[in-house]
């Protein structure tokens, strides 16, 4: 699942070719939309909320999209072969005289007025990336819920917007905490939230994500996808788990004894 810093590159390079500029073409291949024609509508900006996506337009309206595990949007050159997948995937077209931007599988896909955003972002906690972010306040919404595994409360976009499970378990190994600990029972919770807002700053520029500095393949995360592989301070096996509330199952990495269980 694309993870904060992802999403808020994609959302910089779809302001760079479409704000400013009229739609020559919209397309909308979801029932709800598929009558929907922007064509002629200017677009002002597109910006990252969290893990959302919104286009905001001149008309007052705002297209919210998400990608949840494999949504992408992609920018072709006008003219040039769309090659992000199949037609059939294709789930939206935003065109203007210069790009197209295509947007494949997306599962989220709204047009609602822009006085209304609130109504689908408003419940997200402080951007990671964003003009709002706060880090007391991030830190007082995770320490509401002390009996709370912090494993569970670092992924609730309600807390702070952005995290996913790579930096979930990269945050947790950096500071010797075990995903299931309670959040009551962790005295660095500041540090291991101002640092999440660092790891994304750090990466949000490029497309590989690396906590341990390396960018090369196989090398760029502690624990993270890594089950059984040793650990590269102790050399213990990485171990991995499914936990948190039914439906919402993530997987978490962890290594036994750098990350003793609660």
């Amino acid at each position: 699942m694309p993870e904060g810093d992802t999403v808020w590159r994609a959302c910089q390079r779809l302001n760079e070719v479409l704000a400013g500029r009229a739609l020559t073409r919209s397309e909308f291949r979801v029932p709800s939309l598929a009558a929907t024609d922007l064509t002629g509508v200017g677009v002002r900006e597109v910006i990252s909320r969290g893990k959302h996506q919104l286009f905001r337009f001149s008309n007052g309206l705002t297209l919210h999209t998400h990608f949840r595990m494999d949504g992408a949007w992609r920018i072709y050159p006008r003219g040039r072969r769309w090659s992000g997948g199949p037609g059939f995937e294709v789930r939206a077209v935003l065109a203007t005289s210069d790009h197209d931007a295509v947007g494949y599988r997306l599962p989220v896909i709204e047009l609602l007025p822009t006085a209304a955003e609130d109504t689908v972002v408003g419940h997200l906690g402080p951007d990671l990336l964003g003009p709002d972010w706060n880090l007391d306040e991030a830190v007082r919404r995770i320490a509401a819920q002390p009996d709370r595994s912090l494993g569970e409360a670092l992924l609730d976009q309600r807390n702070l917007a952005g995290l996913g499970t790579f930096y979930r378990a990269e945050l947790l190994f950096l500071h010797g905490v075990h995903p299931r600990t309670p959040v009551q029972h962790v005295r660095n919770l500041r540090r291991i939230v101002e640092r999440a807002q660092l790891l994304l700053q750090a990466n949000r520029w490029r497309p590989e994500q690396s906590t341990t500095g390396d960018l090369r393949p196989g090398r760029r995360s502690y624990v993270y996808e890594r089950s059984g592989q040793p650990c590269r301070r102790c050399g213990t096996p990485i171990r991995t788990e499914e936990f948190g509330p039914r439906g919402e199952e993530r997987r978490s990495f962890w290594c036994p004894h750098c990350q003793p269980g609660p």
